[in-house]
């Protein structure tokens, strides 16, 4: 029995080298697949940086593009602001000048009204010392 079980254990080692003797070729041809899958890995790793820095390049000058488009507005912007406060000054000054005109108007119509009711009360004051009362 002894000998039966040392028999089957060195069968069980041959067969095993043995099997690992044909597995070598198997192998390499693992080999070969994982490094060509490995090279289409670089080669897409290679077009998805050239697409990244495209994509870079391009979102770059969009930026750019954008920032003289807002240099450009904000420059307008304080051109209309300026119009609209020169605009806003001149109508000031407008309303200013006709009320003030308006004002001395109304000074010199007020003068003369006082005038003419200090002479009609002068007139009146006359009249009311000229007549004498009746009894």
């Amino acid at each position: 029995m002894f000998i039966l079980a040392v028999g089957v254990i060195v069968f069980v080692l041959i067969a095993g080298c043995q099997e690992s003797a044909t597995g070598g070729p198997t192998d390499a041809k693992k080999s070969r697949l994982i490094a060509a899958q490995n090279m289409e890995l670089k080669k897409e790793l290679e077009q998805r940086s050239k697409e990244i820095e495209r994509l870079k390049e391009l979102h770059s000058k969009e930026i750019k593009r954008q920032e003289g488009l807002l240099a450009k507005c904000q420059g307008e912007k304080k051109l209309w602001q300026d119009k609209a406060d020169e605009n806003i000054k001149e109508q000031v000054g407008e309303i200013l000048a006709a009320t003030m005109e308006l004002n001395s108007k109304l000074q010199e119509e007020n003068e003369s009204l006082k005038a003419q009711i200090e002479k009609l009360k002068a007139e009146l004051s006359k009249n009311q010392q000229g007549e004498k009362p009746k009894e």
